[in-house]
């Protein structure tokens, strides 16, 4: 993937086939989210959902860091009042929680650095696939920032207690290899292997039953939320057991055994 936007501008959008892609672009502030941003990749993904042919979503970076997170300072300035400062927060709140909540699967390809919110976005994401020298650290003990509800639970339900702890508290960076280990990496790979294997996950994803997927990463999410609703996975369940996708995938059968995916590659 060429990161090769000569300006400044708000987040990309470029759809191949059946993958979408959606990229932040201030690669001279490390991609750092501004207010306008955050409206516009709301825009996209709902964009995105409503295309059926689109069966996966890459988030990315211009440049050499993933994103720098959401501009505090600005946010400060303009948000003089209490209401104001409650709508800036939720306003970065609501962009994570839609991308989260997103039915296609969606894969962060970090091309470097990840810090401030831009952990949460990323974390959002079903997958990351992060390159060696990536790191990150989350600055809000530093900042006096006591951050939201969701992304806190975000850091506690897929990394652990301690791990949340460790992150939040201490707002010390860590390097890839630690992340890989605290599991917020899915697979950490060299830079020049980084396309080949998001290339690879997204194919999986988007050769899989998009109804079925999506109905389990529903699933998937309120199970780690603690708030399934199990009516309506039931339902899910038993739609799917009289659905064209299974009767699609019983033809494919044979050829199912697919290459796995690791976490580590090269």
């Amino acid at each position: 993937m060429a990161d090769a936007a000569d300006t400044a501008s708000g987040p990309v959008l470029e759809i191949a086939g059946a993958r979408a892609t959606v990229r932040l672009n201030r690669p001279k502030h490390l991609n750092r989210l501004q207010a306008e941003d955050l409206g516009e990749l709301v825009r996209l993904f709902d964009r995105i959902e409503a295309d059926p042919a689109i069966r996966v979503l890459v988030l990315t970076g211009t440049g050499r860091a993933f994103s720098a997170g959401y501009d505090l300072n600005s946010v400060a300035e303009r948000a003089v009042s209490a209401s104001e400062q409650q709508s800036a927060g939720s306003a970065f709140e609501v962009v994570v929680n839609r991308l989260e909540d997103l039915s296609v699967p969606t894969i962060c390809r970090l091309n470097g650095g990840v810090y401030g919110g831009s952990t949460d976005l990323a974390l959002a994401c079903d997958f990351r696939i992060g390159v060696d020298t990536a790191e990150m650290f989350m600055p809000a003990a530093r900042l006096g920032l006591h951050y939201y509800k969701s992304g806190i639970q975000r850091y506690v339900t897929r990394l652990g207690v301690d791990n949340a702890k460790m992150l939040f508290l201490t707002a010390q960076k860590i390097s890839a290899p630690e992340m890989l280990r605290i599991g917020y990496l899915t697979a950490m790979v060299p830079p020049e292997i980084l396309d080949e294997e998001v290339d690879r996950l997204a194919t999986i994803l988007a050769g899989n039953a998009p109804k079925a997927m999506a109905g389990m990463k529903r699933a998937i999410n309120e199970f780690a939320r603690g708030e399934l609703d199990e009516a309506a996975a039931d339902q899910r369940h038993r739609d799917s057991m009289r659905g064209d996708e299974i009767k699609e995938g019983i033809k494919r059968s044979p050829r199912s055994g697919r290459q796995g995916f690791s976490r580590t590659a090269g």
